[in-house]
């Protein structure tokens, strides 16, 4: 019989605690003029957040899936050139990268295109918000091509073998022996990576793009009530990370006892 992981079935006393905090930071905000109007433009901020967030953090994993694939491929150049991608976009800070993409990638990428005679295209065309969501996707997907192939290489040699004489086909073995039992894997670092996702989606701030965190500048500015305006830009990010790391526990603890239970 598996015993469940050490702490698993503790009191939730953190969570309490947090809870508590935050409902009782919520309504002394809303029952303050102030923070009612602070709170009503970050709202505003508050689709922007989600919607780099999702789109990037998509992005980010169908191209990590298609690293990892390419990082086991039985090709020698193949696996050199995704190491040397996930090294480099490793190792260079995602606000660097950001503003790499932004001012010297897409620039770069427009004037190849005009160079091809295809219909013209202008630099300033294209929104900040998708060069934003570009750079976290290039970023995110280094990150996560560890994590699909640490989960791909866990599914046991012996049954991709024994698929592999019962007669499927490679996308067949993938399918439906590998990616099953690497999902569950996968699922605590790849669930990890999408709350960072939520804090580092903070980061395009820096090109001006309207989220929360840009309008709480902006707010600050304007009001220079920097405590107030920055404890609920805080606010929001904490309920929205803390919100999805326990939706992300309660479904890896449903995977557990379906396996258990099999």
């Amino acid at each position: 019989m598996t015993s469940a992981p050490r702490g698993e079935g503790d009191f939730p006393l953190w969570l309490i605690i947090l809870a508590g905090a935050g409902i009782w930071a919520l309504g002394a905000a809303l029952a303050s003029e102030v923070h009612a109007q602070i709170l009503s433009i970050l709202w505003k901020g508050l689709g922007i957040t989600l919607l780099v967030t999702l789109m990037a953090f998509a992005g980010a994993s169908a191209l990590g899936l298609l690293l990892a694939l390419g990082g086991m491929s039985r090709i020698w150049l193949i696996r050199q050139v995704v190491r040397l991608y996930v090294e480099v976009m490793r190792g260079v800070p995602i606000i660097v990268l950001l503003l790499y993409v932004a001012f010297v990638g897409v620039p770069l990428a427009v004037e190849g295109w005009n160079a091809l005679g295809l219909p013209e295209a202008r630099t300033r065309d294209i929104p900040l918000l998708w060069r934003a969501v570009l750079a976290l996707v290039l970023a995110y997907a280094s990150f996560l091509s560890e994590v699909f192939r640490a989960g791909i290489q866990s599914v046991p040699a012996g049954q991709i073998e024994a698929a592999e004489a019962l007669g499927l086909n490679r996308r067949q073995r993938f399918r439906l022996i590998v990616a099953p039992q690497a999902f569950r894997t996968i699922l605590p670092p790849w669930g990890n990576d999408f709350v960072a996702m939520v804090k580092d989606s903070s980061l395009v701030s820096v090109l001006g793009v309207t989220d929360v965190t840009q309008l709480g500048k902006v707010a600050a500015a304007g009001n220079f009530r920097y405590f107030e305006t920055y404890n609920m830009v805080a606010l929001i990010y904490l309920g929205l990370t803390v919100s999805l790391s326990l939706g992300l526990r309660r479904l890896e603890r449903h995977l557990r006892q379906r396996t258990t239970a099999a």
